[in-house]
């Protein structure tokens, strides 16, 4: 499930943008050493060739294999099996993906093996051990924040790999999650809470930003995530993905429902309910025009250019000082 996941992105990727996809796999894979794309030449004369064709329409030949695992269990025999996948291409990768990176002396073991082996071909097997997380993060880097179709596509895999434990989530800390509150921002700013489709994928956060006329105008840190149901007899079920879940959550959660009958938001359905310790109010203005069409990460590390944050007050603070587009 994993392979497949991971293959069905990066072919969506493709189906999307052939460029970016090719893109992707110089930058991770092959290291900018080749052009994958097709080439279109016109009269092209190669070596001693008479014979001038009008045109000619190539592609380098390579081949990527993958090995998938769902911790660091690779083996250096099954992986220099895997070599025989590869024939005459000219740039060919091996891939090992997991959630964890190799051990250092398990990745050496292999490739020292793999340097023996590339000594009897003729065009050598790079090897690149990889994480799904890094997969995530390098397509994150080349899709614009307006290609809504994979913004939506990327986050449904993020939210894969978070439930199953395929991404270890260790910098969450650093992220802020925009969201867009518009009539509900006075409620969401008063209970400390705000509430999504529970359908609606995202990469760990420990952060939250509201949005409203053209900036995002308060940031809470998450202190709970609870989900929230009404089944079919009207009987509230709960969960707790992160926090407690008290009576008084439960509680805001019931007044968060009553509050969104006043915008026609139907909250009996499956949401997810973010619990903040405190909304604090902030003016981080989005300088390009038009507004955003949903949710989007920022590394606050890179807007505030420091390595450690400050509390989330200071953070609100730091932030009317800084724009983004």
């Amino acid at each position: 499930m994993a392979t497949a996941n991971t293959m069905l992105l990066l072919s969506r990727l493709y189906r999307y943008s052939p460029d970016k996809f090719f893109y992707f796999l110089k930058s991770q894979f092959f290291l900018n050493s080749f052009e994958p794309e097709i080439v279109f030449t016109l009269q092209e004369k190669r070596g001693n060739v008479e014979s001038v064709p009008d045109a000619t329409i190539t592609q380098e030949s390579f081949k990527i294999v993958v090995e998938t695992k769902t911790s660091d269990w690779f083996y250096t025999d099954q992986l220099m099996r895997h070599l025989a996948s590869f024939s005459d291409e000219k740039y060919k990768v091996l891939i090992t993906l997991a959630p964890e990176l190799m051990a250092e002396s398990k990745k050496k073991a292999f490739e020292e093996q793999l340097k023996q082996y590339n000594l009897t071909q003729d065009y050598p097997i790079i090897h690149i051990n990889t994480t799904f997380e890094d997969i995530a993060n390098a397509i994150l880097e080349i899709v614009d924040e307006k290609d809504y179709e994979m913004q939506d596509i990327l986050d449904d895999y993020l939210n894969y790999c978070y439930n199953d434990n395929l991404i270890i989530v260790s910098d969450a800390w650093k992220y802020m999650r925009m969201q867009l509150a518009g009539v509900t921002f006075d409620f969401n700013i008063r209970e400390n809470i705000y509430y999504d489709n529970i359908e609606r994928g995202f990469r760990a956060h420990d952060h939250l930003g509201l949005y409203k006329n053209r900036s995002v105008r308060a940031v809470g840190k998450i202190c709970a995530r609870i989900t929230a149901v009404q089944d079919e007899n009207g009987i509230m079920k709960y969960e707790a993905e992160f926090g407690e879940l008290t009576e008084e959550r439960k509680l805001k959660i019931c007044e968060a429902i009553e509050d969104g009958k006043n915008y026609g938001y139907d909250l009996s359905k499956a949401h997810r309910y973010f619990f903040v310790e405190k909304f604090y109010e902030t003016d981080f203005k989005k300088i390009t025009p038009r507004a955003p069409w949903g949710s989007r990460i920022f590394d606050l590390t890179q807007y505030l250019q420091t390595n450690e944050l400050p509390d989330t007050h200071k953070i609100a603070e730091l932030l009317r000082t800084k724009t983004w587009g």
